[in-house]
């Protein structure tokens, strides 16, 4: 693979912006938001102004702010930090006109990722969280010792960009710091996303492209050589009790000491759907590499014990009970939850180049069902909505998108291609009429993501989005709806039919539409969309960035200028966001999408064929057209039963009497039943 054009720039970015936001810090905040957990799940430090923070503040403030907070403010501030602005020398290129050059947008994506790490670097070091604003950092369990939840997660990034002095500085830090062994409880699968898929990408990349940010200690021979990989196969086998539940789904939680699972501490202790079943691309990885087939067996039977619940339409509702194998409830949707059950299915396909079917079958089933129950269309703008169902397929749909859905368009795209070209499928044989609707349906919910971020007024999407749609919702089924243009207009009649509520406005620098725009641009080679991600990139530098260069942070309120800040700073943020964008402003053939195949964290896995005894183990039930499971009919069984009932009478009354005999005389055991001959 070529990776032509590369910077190999190493020097570290001032700060660089002139106003400052004059806010301090409040009291200690939560774990860090999970990438699949709810919207509502409770966030790290927001930011008030000096003032708020007085003593002698009255109590009619304080009695406005509680009003606020109860009519639906995600923070109890509704008072606006001081406007900050980008200073015209690192960042003068916002809101100018410019020639493109796309070389040179990526460099500018790079810049964001140096200040956001050196202001990591230098203020919360070796820290899981880092709060940007208050300039401090914050280890995710307080008596842990550091899970490496930010360094670990960018190690692929830092190649990617070329940043080989701060690569070097987490190798370091990986090699006297982090330890697995501690005896405290973490989530299995946002541990499984992104630092075990962090510590393979980190190892592919740099044994595959060893001059990607090149360091001696890694190579061939060097003491450091496998660094990435002993560490991944370690924590692979603490988080390998987490399977040892009586139906092999894995618990929500693992203790890394004692290798023990735990279910959740809610939602009945069930597993979410999209937890359980988002680990394999990881497993099955390290399992090619290190030959240990038990990976493979232990992450691919969760997905049979997942498929054998015969789901209607190959649509599964969002929770799963590790203890059963069954799932509880019946809400069904492809937001938090339930999304990447949907991405590993294709995803699987791929990874091991086409040679297990199974999964492209199982993808092609619940794309089928999407279509079938969830896609609906806006009333005024006619946008595409993969909408859920709260209450299961046969209840009403709800008109509501998480941003986490808009991972969706881009993984459509990947599937009806397999990573190549439009123009590549079509000269290769592989391009038909379902591949022409899958891309359309591509192509129209990417829209609809890009109409969350232009429908803001800081042009950054909130975590939800709801729409106006028609009574009864017009359906898939009943004619597919082209959608109307977006303009900027601030009263554009499309703007209707977005409804963001006051507890959904918040940024939290997720990735998903960014990732869709670079996975369309891949294969459909329309510069528009990398157009759209230029424009989301400046919304980022513009409205989220920290005092003193010390890096970008979450928004609590994105809906007014200037806005809400909140003071955290994503893992996924280095890890993924800034990683799609800089793709995205890249050459084609940096990471070509037909010969690597990309975790739900944005971690890089190569493509592989089935060697070293692994194979699929498992294979479907028979199912109806609607996918589910064909059982034996009740009427046939009954009848089926009497006849069997009626020839062992026949059969009976051939039989010679015999005499009655106690059964100990007949040496015959009591809590046995008498055998009797009936030849």
């Amino acid at each position: 693979m070529s990776l032509t054009h590369r910077s190999h720039e190493n020097g570290h970015t001032g700060g660089g912006f002139a106003s400052k936001l004059d806010v301090f810090s409040t009291e200690e905040g939560g774990l860090p938001m999970y990438k699949d957990k709810p919207y509502h799940y409770a966030g790290s430090r927001k930011y008030v102004p000096y003032y708020r923070r007085r003593r002698a503040i009255s109590g009619a403030i304080l009695a406005l702010i509680g009003l606020a907070y109860w009519f639906g403010m995600f923070s109890p501030s509704t008072v606006k930090p001081t406007p900050r602005g980008p200073s015209k020398s690192s960042w003068g290129w916002l809101g100018g006109k410019q020639s493109i050059d796309w070389d040179e947008r990526r460099e500018k994506v790079k810049e964001a990722f140096m200040l956001s790490w050196d202001g990591y670097e230098k203020y919360a070091w070796g820290y899981d969280e880092y709060h940007p604003l208050s300039k401090g950092g914050r280890q995710m369990i307080s008596e842990g010792k550091g899970m490496g939840w930010i360094i670990v997660d960018a190690l692929d990034t830092l190649m990617l960009m070329n940043l080989t002095s701060r690569l070097s500085h987490a190798r370091q830090w990986m090699t006297s710091s982090l330890n697995y062994d501690q005896d405290h409880d973490v989530n299995t699968f946002e541990t499984t996303i992104r630092m075990l898929g962090g510590l393979l990408s980190a190892h592919y990349l740099s044994t595959e492209f060893p001059d990607m940010a090149p360091l001696a200690d890694d190579d061939q021979g060097a003491p450091g050589e496998d660094l990435y990989l002993e560490k991944a196969a370690d924590l692979a086998d603490r988080l390998l009790g987490a399977f040892d539940s009586d139906s092999g789904v894995p618990y929500a939680n693992i203790n890394l000491h004692t290798s023990k699972g735990k279910g959740s501490h809610v939602d009945g202790g069930a597993s979410s759907t999209a937890e359980a079943t988002s680990l394999q691309l990881e497993f099955k990885y390290l399992a090619m590499l290190t030959g240990e087939k038990n990976y493979w067996d232990r992450a691919e039977q969760v997905i049979k014990v997942v498929d054998d619940n015969g789901m209607e339409d190959g649509l599964l509702p969002i929770y799963i009970y590790a203890t059963t194998g069954e799932f509880r409830g019946s809400n069904i949707r492809l937001g938090s939850r339930g999304d990447s059950y949907y991405e590993y299915l294709i995803k699987q396909y791929l990874q091991t180049s086409g040679e297990e079917p199974i999964y492209q079958e199982l993808w092609n089933q619940s794309l089928a069902g999407v279509r079938k129950h969830l896609i609906t269309y806006s009333s005024e703008g006619h946008f595409t909505i993969l909408a859920e169902r709260p209450d299961g397929l046969d209840h009403q749909i709800l008109p509501k998108m998480d941003h986490l859905v808009c991972f969706m368009p881009g993984t459509i795209a990947l599937g009806a291609t397999g990573g190549v070209t439009i123009e590549g499928s079509k000269k290769g044989g592989k391009w038909g009429d379902e591949q022409e609707d899958q891309m359309s349906l591509a192509i129209e919910l990417t829209k609809t993501c890009w109409g969350m971020y232009k429908v803001m007024a800081t042009g950054l999407a909130p975590e939800i989005a709801h729409f106006n749609i028609d009574d009864p919702p017009h359906m898939e089924a009943d004619g597919i709806l082209a959608s109307k243009e977006i303009n900027d207009s601030s009263d554009a009649a499309w703007r209707d039919d977005f409804i963001i509520k006051a507890n959904d406005n918040h940024n939290l620098q997720r990735p998903e539409t960014i990732e869709s725009l670079f996975y369309m641009w891949r294969i459909t080679g329309n510069e528009m969309y990398r157009e759209w991600g230029w424009e989301m990139f400046g919304s980022f530098v513009k409205y989220t960035a920290a005092d003193d260069g010390a890096g970008f942070t979450s928004l609590a309120h994105a809906n007014e200028i200037p806005p809400i800040l909140k003071d955290n700073m994503e893992s996924f943020w280095l890890a993924e966001t800034l990683k799609y964008f800089y793709l995205l402003f890249s050459p084609v053939d940096l990471l070509p999408l037909d010969s690597v195949v990309i975790n739900t964290e944005a971690h890089i896995f190569p493509r592989f064929k089935l060697t070293r005894g692994l194979k699929t183990g498992w294979e479907r039930k028979p199912r109806d057209a609607q996918g589910r499971l064909i059982r034996p009919n009740v009427s046939e069984n009954k009848e089926s039963t009497e006849a069997v009932a009626a020839e062992s009478t026949v059969q009976t009354l051939q039989v010679e009497p015999v005499a009655q005999i106690p059964l100990a005389d007949a040496g015959v055991a009591e809590h046995e039943p008498p055998k009797i001959d009936a030849s």
